[in-house]
């Protein structure tokens, strides 16, 4: 392996001067997320290894809120790819969602108590 010439060592350095962490940052999660997607099969000629799956998505949304102040609403697209990484994983390991890992919607139970009672008034109702 040669070693670099101090001129590729120069503009190597001048490419780090330009690079902030939140592009590491950014890039890391979009990386995170195309490393899962490979692992849990979703690549042609890819097999699903889902320990692989869920430590790239817990990776993915722990960095996440370090780039919302920044990024807000730009990250939409990557907040749905991890959605859909989420729902890959739940889907291949037989409908198990570790705890915490994948936000569950509340269920839908009807009126509350305060609405049943009639105390409660609801437009339209």
């Amino acid at each position: 392996m040669r070693q670099p010439s101090e001129e590729e060592i120069r503009a190597l350095e001048a490419e780090l001067e330009k690079l902030t962490v939140d592009d590491v940052l950014l890039q890391t999660v979009v990386t995170l997320l195309n490393l899962g997607a490979r692992k849990a099969g979703l690549v042609e000629g890819s097999t699903a290894d889902l320990p692989q799956v869920k430590m790239a998505i817990d990776a993915a949304r722990a960095l996440l809120p370090l780039l919302e102040a920044e990024h807000g609403e730009q990250l939409a697209p990557v907040r749905d790819a991890l959605s859909r990484l989420q729902m890959a994983y739940v889907q291949k390991s037989g409908g198990e969602q570790p705890a915490a890992d994948v936000p569950q919607e509340p269920e839908d139970t009807g009126p509350g108590p305060a609405q049943k009672s009639g105390r409660l008034w609801v437009p339209g109702q």
